[in-house]
């Protein structure tokens, strides 16, 4: 970790400074953050109360659970989707079993009480401090620990060592530039991630770079990307005809999903003159990332001229050409709207965010465009893209030829989500390789020390 000053230990590699130098300087960091992070989701809270709700358990604090459970924790909404098809299958095949999901986003916490309700509990990870970490611990008391993709945390991952709780990092990803942060951490990370017991990585590419790391070679295992696991919700294919016949019945409609402001939603409206241009008719649902910027983006629409209306606000339905976009300022819409659409841009990806879910308008079988920015999911959009189920755009004008050229061609929107179909079939089975090494952890359930150990990070 760097340091603002050169003193000969800072410029030394971090290779030479061993352990407790490390989580020295990792807790001075840490202590220094989280008053500055709380400070900031206080601030958010004052346009988003959901910043505020639940603030306790970001320090350890909440109800005592049910003991001898599975905790798993996925940072946001992206990795809740993700955990969701272990969860299902942890309870269908051991109905009695506690489960505890964490998310750290207010967004990731709706999205989970949304997908589990009465199957687990959804509480905040805490910050990453010694005290937190080890309240936390004593009011969840799991027996079994599954964080997903790359969450490297060191007095999590301590703590799980220290009350012998077994940890699996599930569909674990690490891109290559992340390993160079994480190599700053030298003897550190390789000492945090010598206290997993699974590493289950989602390709080769990241099995290795875990190792080079300092995972363990003989835990660390290829399982493939549990997001293709997903199951598409009951009566989706219902509501998005529902929602077509409501807002587009006899116009082209299209999607711009988890969208980012600045360059990126200004880069949407330019592309959305275009399609006009050519689709007079056609409408435009845009589903920005962050609630807080709900209103944000409405003033945006004002400000470029664009008749809309807010989904969560009109009654009224946009079928007539006038309105040229609907703002879905609702949560836990946009797979109903995927489900309704003739084509999804999908956002974070016309920025330098790293690209959203890619795979939830693939397996509805609706063409997909992305920018080239998909560092959050490297393979799949190499893998949509390869098999022709998705198409890269690098700003608004390249968007809005492609959007008008597939609202013009039914059949190239069918090959593109027949395609798109196909590839998340194909590439299922991650979730029951992630079981096969699960399993052998949970059984017997673990006695955990009430206090543990002392002391360290």
């Amino acid at each position: 970790m760097a340091t603002a000053s050169r003193s000969p230990a800072a410029s030394r590699h971090p290779d030479s400074i061993g352990p407790p130098q490390l989580r020295f300087l990792y807790l001075l960091a840490i202590y220094l953050a989280a008053p500055v992070v709380s400070a900031l989701f206080l601030w958010r809270g004052l346009r988003d109360r959901s910043y505020w709700h639940n603030f306790g358990e970001r320090f350890g604090f909440g109800a005592r659970l049910v003991p001898q459970g599975v905790w798993l924790h996925a940072v946001s909404v992206g990795e809740v989707q993700a955990c969701a098809p272990l969860v299902s299958a942890l309870r269908r095949l051991h109905p009695g079993l506690p489960l505890t999901v964490t998310t750290f986003t207010p967004t990731g916490s709706a999205r989970a009480r949304a997908l589990f309700g009465n199957l687990a509990a959804v509480r905040y990870v805490p910050y990453d401090l010694p005290g937190a970490v080890r309240r936390f611990f004593r009011r969840v008391q799991p027996r079994l620990a599954v964080i997903f993709e790359t969450e490297l945390w060191p007095n999590l991952y301590r703590e799980c060592s220290r009350r012998r709780v077994p940890l699996v990092l599930a569909s674990a990803r690490l891109s290559a530039r992340s390993v160079g942060r994480y190599q700053r951490l030298g003897a550190l990370m390789r000492e945090t991630l010598a206290r997993t017991a699974v590493v289950a990585a989602q390709g080769p590419g990241d099995a290795e770079r875990f190792r080079a790391l300092g995972a363990d070679p003989a835990t660390t295992h290829v399982t493939g990307n549990i997001k293709f696991d997903f199951e598409l919700p009951a009566g989706l294919a219902a509501r998005g005809a529902r929602l077509r016949a409501q807002y587009a019945p006899d116009r082209p409609l299209w999607v711009a999903g988890s969208t980012h402001g600045g360059l990126e939603e200004q880069a949407l409206l330019e592309a959305h003159k275009l399609v006009r241009a050519a689709h007079p008719q056609a409408l435009l649902v845009l589903a920005p990332r962050h609630p807080p910027r709900f209103d944000e983006v409405a003033q945006s629409l004002r400000s470029a001229g664009l008749e809309f209306v807010r989904r969560s606000g009109a009654p009224a339905s946009p079928r007539d050409g006038d309105c040229t976009v609907l703002l879905l300022d609702s949560l836990g819409e946009l797979l109903d709207f995927y489900a309704a659409a003739d084509v999804a841009f999908v956002g974070g990806s016309l920025v330098p965010i790293g690209g959203h879910n890619l795979l939830e308008p693939a397996a509805l079988g609706v063409p997909i465009l992305t920018g080239p920015n998909n560092s959050n999911s490297e393979e799949i959009a190499r893998l949509l893209i390869a098999r022709g189920a998705a198409e890269v755009v690098h700003d608004g004008a390249q968007l809005g030829a492609r959007v008008s050229a597939l609202l013009a061609d039914p059949a190239e929107r069918e090959r593109m989500g027949a395609a798109g179909r196909a590839s998340v079939e194909s590439n299922r089975g991650a979730l029951e390789k992630l079981l096969a090494l699960i399993e052998p952890l949970l059984d017997p359930p673990r006695e955990i020390p009430p206090g543990g150990t002392s002391g360290g990070v």
